[in-house]
């Protein structure tokens, strides 16, 4: 306890924090790497004028707000003022389109990576470069703004993402992490920076418009995991804790997407390995050894905070349908007069209820479809559940169809990487909430992806945590250690996972379901046709 307390007192501690689609979590990290206080705060998008957005001032109030908890975390646990910081670091979900005029002036409303929006932009973009951009993508969100008309974009003096909007606002610096920076434009592997190639293309396809800006002097720089990003100024101090405790002149490493810290938090930032985070979205990601042989529009290309190339498979839609249908058995519970039902208590039987199904879900289709789907081409969604008369319609089934369904599309992605392109992957660490019930999310994914997957005890914390591992790494790294050997060797050694092996019967279960649920595409289309 004493240690701690002079960690905290000297300020041998990294804070990580992290906005995520639904919660923004503060970690602080001790001189052991593991989580010594926590502060969380719940968030959630709104679907404004067709736009799925957050405002700043929600952004702002959830950060000041899980820091506060934080700090207070602090204040209980070991008596002690929070005043500094050994290091911090930034992190967000990943993409979407914020600008900027000379003025610092939000242009238009913050649009997220849910936004399925910039279908032609993407689709030219990706014919241009002959590298494929998703719709998600901050370029193809700034090129569809251009190819919208819309008047705001010859006031552009800045873009970035929400990470870098933090990041910049604390710090004064412009910059993103490699990571978040290969989800705004692709990046050449090479350089470790922006592709100039396409850049020069892109400022050719825009010539004609006479903007008074150059792509490139619009963007963030580019920074590789463990350079220094900048200091925390006075007036991001005040920002960031609102009680003035905190002193200014503490270091950053640089923000990085909710991809990059994934890898880190899961160790899996080195060729060979992957990582699955399902939330919300889910996506999955593997550290490819060569480049692919081709384009694929369901394959994303970014990088790890160091910059080697990496596959991504990234879908909208995946626990928001089924935490729906466990809603509904929580209301059946109370509605029975049946007491102290929680919803953990209610996800473990659930879950473990759907080890019982037939392997392929007794005929039962499901999907979860919230919001659209790009894989399956999608631009909008309609949670949907089908059977046929002679279904095995039983609970089991029904809970493990919602299951199979929540990876259906990631599967679909998967596959071209696993079979078309034989990449090889030893292992798949899995994170986020639907890993929370322990042993099944994580066998129903090694079924999906047919590859053994390990979910670790201490990468509870996600994202934040590996961004405070981000920070940590910058400030405690030797000379020419790298973040692998780092994360590998300081972080990991001796930790143990769980690790589980893919079942045959469930992967031909998983396989049989798949061509059902490929096959049944155009019910989902007919639902979102004709429920306006």
């Amino acid at each position: 306890m004493n240690d701690i307390k002079n960690s905290i007192i000297s300020g041998k501690t990294t804070l990580g924090i992290e906005l995520g689609s639904t919660r923004i979590k503060a970690v602080l990290i001790g001189e052991d790497n593991t989580p010594i206080a926590s502060g969380s705060h719940d968030w959630e998008n709104g679907y404004i004028d067709n736009i799925w957005t957050y405002s700043l001032e929600d952004v702002w109030k959830g950060i000041q707000d899980s820091y506060s908890k934080m700090a207070n975390d602090i204040k209980e646990k070991y008596g002690v003022t929070l005043e500094t910081i050994g290091a911090i670091g930034f992190s967000a979900m990943m993409h979407g389109y914020m600008v900027f005029d000379k003025n610092d002036e939000l242009l238009v409303p913050f649009r997220t990576w849910r936004n399925t929006i910039t279908e032609k932009a993407s689709e030219e973009l990706t014919k241009l470069f002959n590298y494929h951009v998703p719709q998600r993508w901050s370029i193809a969100h700034l090129y569809q703004a251009i190819l919208n008309g819309e008047k705001h974009v010859s006031d552009i003096s800045f873009q970035t993402t929400l990470a870098g909007y933090v990041h910049w606002k604390l710090t004064d610096q412009k910059v993103l992490g490699i990571g978040e920076a290969s989800g705004m434009f692709p990046i050449d592997i090479n350089t470790k920076n922006y592709n100039a190639k396409m850049i020069e293309q892109f400022d050719e396809l825009v010539a004609s418009k006479n903007f008074s800006w150059k792509l490139e002097n619009i963007m963030p720089k580019v920074l590789l995991a463990g350079q220094n990003a900048g200091v925390l100024t006075e007036k991001g101090a005040k920002l960031l804790d609102v009680t003035g405790n905190l002193k200014p002149g503490i270091p950053f490493c640089p923000p990085e997407g909710d991809a990059g810290t994934g890898m880190v938090a899961t160790n899996s930032v080195a060729k060979r390995t992957g990582n699955v985070s399902a939330g919300t979205s889910v996506f999955a990601m593997i550290v490819l050894e060569k480049e692919l042989s081709k384009v694929y529009d369901a394959i994303d290309l970014v990088t790890t905070p160091t910059g080697n190339l990496v596959a991504m498979v990234h879908c909208n839609n995946c626990t928001s349908d089924l935490n729906a249908w466990v809603n509904i058995f929580k209301e059946f519970a109370e509605a029975m007069g049946l007491e102290n039902v929680t919803m953990d208590k209610l996800f473990s039987v659930l879950y473990t209820k759907a080890l019982f199904g037939d392997p392929d879900c007794g005929g039962l289709l499901a999907y979860n479809y919230f919001s659209g789907e790009h894989i399956t081409n999608f631009e909008e969604g309609r949670p949907l559940f089908v059977r046929k008369p002679e279904s095995n319609f039983n609970l089991a089934n029904f809970i493990r169809v919602n299951l199979f369904t929540a990876l259906g599309a990631l599967k679909t992605g998967l596959d071209i990487l696993l079979k078309d392109e034989n990449v090889k992957v030893d292992e798949m660490l899995g994170h986020g909430g639907l890993f929370k019930t322990r042993g099944i999310g994580q066998k129903i994914m090694a079924a999906a992806i047919n590859a053994p997957v390990t979910v670790m005890e201490n990468a509870g914390e996600g994202g934040a945590w590996g961004i405070a591992l981000l920070a940590a790494y910058m400030i405690n790294k030797t000379e020419n250690e790298t973040l692998d050997d780092y994360l590998s060797q300081k972080i990991f050694a001796g930790k143990v996972g769980t690790k589980m092996n893919p079942d045959p019967t469930d992967v031909k279960g998983f396989d049989e379901f798949m061509k059902r649920y490929t096959n049944g595409l155009s019910i989902e289309r007919a639902a979102v046709d004709n429920l306006k």
